[in-house]
């Protein structure tokens, strides 16, 4: 049974980023620590060696310049996929990176290939285009959002530098188009007003009993304060005054 997208906040917009980010880190730290590279846990498009690096790929980085400009796109991007999309999150996140690292492995130049440009494209593009599909104005805004942030990042979908894989950028803006096509049928839930929802009866609304029936609003009548009860069973104290006149001396 899925859960309603509901835009709601829970630990997941901010552990599971964060989580994903400190473990690139520990990675790069473990082969400078260690003076190990693990280069060769990348993709290599279209042999059998390279396979693994459709999954570990992502977690490789070849610098620290490499690793600090993919940290921040990455921990923004995933916060707001698990964020606004409840429901889709973990399939987009896990499957969009499948997916993207199959369509390198397959289009890519034979070099090895690593780092997470390609899970960030595919975010980017899937947050966009699910974004103007849904023609829901929080998740346009949102679209709007990541194109004034990242709206750069389409200048590396195209060959422009041969030490950038632009192959691993165009396979995960591919996924990301691909993946908002396919759920672009499962909008955000908004929120009903209470007229909005079946159970509803406008004959029960103590607001439109302020209305005839031609919509004209109906002054009530002030109600005569009423006057006070005496409480039975409380006897009642009477009060009487005695007058006596004053009396005058004699000289």
């Amino acid at each position: 049974m899925e859960t309603k997208n509901t835009l709601r906040f829970t630990p997941e917009v901010v552990v599971v980023p964060v989580f994903m980010v400190l473990l690139l880190w520990v990675i790069f730290w473990l082969e400078i620590r260690f003076h190990i590279r693990f280069t060769r846990l990348g993709i290599y498009p279209l042999e059998w060696e390279g396979l693994p690096g459709i999954v570990l790929g992502p977690f490789i980085h070849g610098s620290l310049q490499h690793l600090f400009n993919n940290s921040i796109p990455l921990l923004v991007l995933t916060s707001a996929l698990f964020y606004f999309y409840r429901s889709l999150r973990w399939k987009v996140l896990l499957v969009g990176l499948l997916l993207t690292g199959v369509a390198t492995w397959v289009m890519g130049r034979p070099a090895w290939h690593i780092g997470a440009s390609g899970v960030i494209y595919m975010l980017a593009a899937f947050l966009f285009f699910k974004g103007i599909f849904s023609k829901q104005f929080q998740l346009t805004a949102l679209s709007l959002l990541v194109v004034f942030l990242y709206g750069g990042m389409l200048w590396y979908l195209f060959p422009i530098d041969p030490k950038i894989s632009w192959e691993g950028h165009l396979s995960g803006f591919m996924i990301g188009l691909v993946l908002a096509v396919l759920f672009k049928n499962k909008p955000l839930d908004r929120k009903k007003y209470e007229w909005e929802k079946d159970s509803y009866d406008p004959n029960k609304d103590p607001f439109l009993q302020h209305f005839d029936e031609d919509g004209n609003f109906i002054e009530s009548a002030k109600e005569e304060p009423k006057p006070l009860d005496i409480t039975p069973g409380i006897k009642k104290i009477r009060v009487v005054y005695n007058y006596l006149p004053k009396k005058t001396e004699e000289e």
